[in-house]
């Protein structure tokens, strides 16, 4: 197997911070991490003379490359160390194209630099960002010999799913005098001779590529000395004060942002104030409460906002005036005037229809005919001609209805210029235009909304969540007071005079619009009250001991949104009963995806929980002062090494750590088989 890290950076450029590049960093990186081949790979720019210089003072395969902003991901593309002298052209071409930070070429533009592009090896960013997409990624797939990735989970993804390209990762680092930790991102390839055609080759097949050197994508390096963890679950054993907690901070550093770590830490779930404690645990809840209110009043949040500017006592006295008028007019039938009598001095404007329906039905009909990625089953049922010719017609009828609206706008134009005209010319009493449908339409959706209200009101219970025997149950049903009201809207404002009107849903609608204090989009979630609660197994609300319990599980859960998971020492906090039956069995789950690092002192975690691999940290002084060392090894393993080849035994390790000694685990054995009957 061969170790390869084909994404080096060696000059500062605009997508860089400032650093100075340092020939010895990189000798110094090439010789401890031991690597056969490295790629320099600077962003958007290839300097030969620098490159010729690193040849020359590093004596592994070096091969000329470039990071090149492509549409909004980035690629790789590294070239064959014999044709450094075009490779360097084709670099200046690139170069000059992008002068930015922000700028990028197009695929086309790429093929037009590179004239044939089956000549080098393409790497995108493929599951790291900013990553290669959409378009971009598809029109070079047949170029493509691998995808980046950042992370071992991510690794292990793809090599898994037949789907995805080739899984590679590298350091992606900047060789400076000021790199604090050697880089341990590279990976393994089983290739013979490191020539560019073999390395496309060898990445070309899932086999060939690993995390590691003799164990495959079980184990990945995660220190600089050497050090690796397993892909799957680790237990860190150790005394008291044996730098444990020092290797997990440690672990959690190498992995970069936070945003990639779920690191649970000791005592870090356990009530140490129950006041405080409820607080933290409700905030909790209320996260999840605020998502699950507005998915469910989404729909009646639509049926609010149409009916939330409907003033019904305006519609009413609009019809009082028109029938008044109406009947006045009709007393002064006899005495009209020729102004008064004309055609158009009472004539109604043409309705306007809202077309809005049938933009939407167009819009669905144009998405089931352009959408890809379920164009294979979309055939299967529909042809795709009828449905061109169907968004044809109702294109076309849509045209004719905005151009009928068009004439009878400009119509309506005129015949109130009319009537305006008219009406100045004559004392006869004038009837104002009312849309008696709109208003009959009006008085109907108030009815509806009063009706959906109502529903509202009544109380339910939904399942939301089932976490290992706890569920989490949302209530729907009416607020109880001004005060409730207060709260969901944020403690803002007073609510007594709106709470006297609730039982009525327009009336009550219509004194929050007024209120000041509420956002009129907001209105929607002071109708029913959604609250959560989390019960037990046996259908009760949980107590403050549980909610920690269940803190824990919902914590370890979110887990597989990160690309690992640390948790230090959960028997601090939780009984053995506990952890056995439902956090070893949530803990081995997660291990077959997201690599798993639990430390403990406690044999119901650190033997039966079923580790991949096992740490154990120790303490030693030195002249130079304290020193924490770390032995690892499979489970099964007699014997246990550190990075330097120190051994200890695996024996005396598990008995010690988690039984407190040899003797006092047989002691404590037979008086459990003396009181067993």
């Amino acid at each position: 197997m061969k170790k390869i890290d084909l994404h080096i950076h060696t000059l500062s450029t605009s997508r860089d911070a400032q650093f100075e590049f340092s020939l010895d960093c990189l000798k110094n990186y090439v010789s401890r991490a031991a690597l056969n081949a490295i790629a320099i790979t600077n962003h958007n720019i290839f300097d030969i003379g620098q490159f010729k210089d690193i040849q020359k003072a590093i004596d592994i395969v070096v091969f000329p490359g470039i990071e090149i902003n492509l549409g909004t991901g980035h690629l790789l593309v590294i070239g064959d160390p014999s044709c450094t002298e075009n490779f360097s052209v084709q670099a200046e071409k690139v170069a000059g194209k992008i002068s930015g930070a922000g700028n990028s070429i197009s695929v086309k533009e790429l093929e037009e630099i590179y004239e044939d592009l089956e000549q080098y090896l393409l790497i995108p960013h493929y599951d790291k960002r900013p990553a290669l997409n959409g378009d971009d990624l598809s029109c070079l797939s047949k170029y493509i010999s691998a995808g980046e990735v950042d992370s071992p989970k991510k690794f292990i993804r793809l090599c898994k799913d037949q789907s995805k390209p080739t899984p590679v990762i590298f350091s992606d680092a900047r060789m400076s005098p000021n790199l604090q930790c050697l880089p341990t991102k590279q990976t393994f390839v089983d290739c013979g001779e490191l020539t560019l055609g073999a390395l496309k080759a060898c990445l070309k097949d899932k086999s060939k590529v690993a995390l590691s050197e003799n164990e495959g994508n079980n184990l990945f390096q995660i220190f600089e000395d050497g050090q690796k963890l397993s892909t799957g679950l680790n237990v860190l054993l150790g005394e008291r004060s044996s730098g444990k907690t020092h290797t997990l901070n440690r672990i959690s550093e190498s992995f970069g942002s936070s945003d990639n770590v779920k690191y649970i830490e000791q005592f870090s779930l356990v009530q140490h104030e129950a006041i405080n404690s409820e607080k933290e645990f409700d905030k909790g809840l209320q996260r999840k409460q605020s998502r699950f209110a507005e998915e469910y009043l989404s729909g009646f949040k639509i049926v609010l906002d149409d009916v939330i500017d409907i003033d019904l006592a305006i519609n009413e006295r609009a019809i009082e005036g028109y029938v008044t008028d109406l009947l006045k007019s009709a007393e002064e039938a006899d005495k009209k005037d020729s102004f008064s009598q004309a055609a158009l001095f009472d004539e109604t404007l043409f309705p306007l229809g809202d077309d809005e329906g049938l933009g939407e039905l167009i819009a669905s009909v144009r998405h089931v005919i352009e959408n890809i990625g379920y164009r294979e089953i979309i055939e299967r049922h529909l042809d795709r001609a009828p449905l061109k010719r169907l968004a044809v017609e109702l294109i076309e009828l849509l045209w004719k209805k905005s151009d009928d609206k068009k004439i009878k706008n400009f119509v309506n134009e005129v015949v109130r210029d009319i009537k305006r005209g008219l009406k100045l010319e004559t004392s006869a009493t004038q009837l104002e235009d009312i849309d008696l449908y709109k208003i009959c339409m009006e008085t109907k959706k108030v009815e509806r909304f009063t009706q959906i209200v109502s529903c509202l009101y009544k109380e339910q219970d939904f399942p939301v969540e089932n976490i290992q025997g706890f569920q989490i149950v949302a209530k729907k049903g009416s607020f109880n007071g001004a005060l409730e009201l207060r709260s969901a809207n944020g403690n803002k404002g007073t609510f007594k005079d709106c709470f006297s009107k609730y039982g009525k849903p327009y009336e009550y609608l219509r004194c929050l619009k007024e209120n000041e204090n509420v956002v009129p989009a907001e209105a929607y979630r002071l109708f029913a009250k959604i609250g959560f609660v989390v019960l037990n197994k046996n259908g009760f609300e949980i107590s403050g001991g549980e909610r920690s319990e269940f803190r824990l599980l919902e914590e370890i859960q979110d887990a597989q949104n990160y690309e690992i998971l640390l948790i230090d020492e959960p028997e601090s906090s939780f009984d053995n009963m506990f952890l056995n039956s439902e956090v070893n069995q949530i803990i081995k789950k997660i291990s077959r995806s997201t690599p798993v690092v639990v430390v403990t002192h406690n044999s119901t975690i650190g033997a039966s929980v079923g580790a991949d691999y096992l740490l154990y940290a120790k303490k030693d002084a030195s002249k130079d002062g304290v020193v924490y060392k770390l032995y690892s090894g499979h489970p099964t393993d007699r014997i246990l090494r550190s990075a330097c080849g120190d051994q200890i035994k695996n024996h005396d390790v598990m008995l010690n750590s988690l039984e407190a000694g040899y003797d006092i685990y047989r002691d404590r054995g037979a008086k459990y088989e003396a009181v067993k009957e």
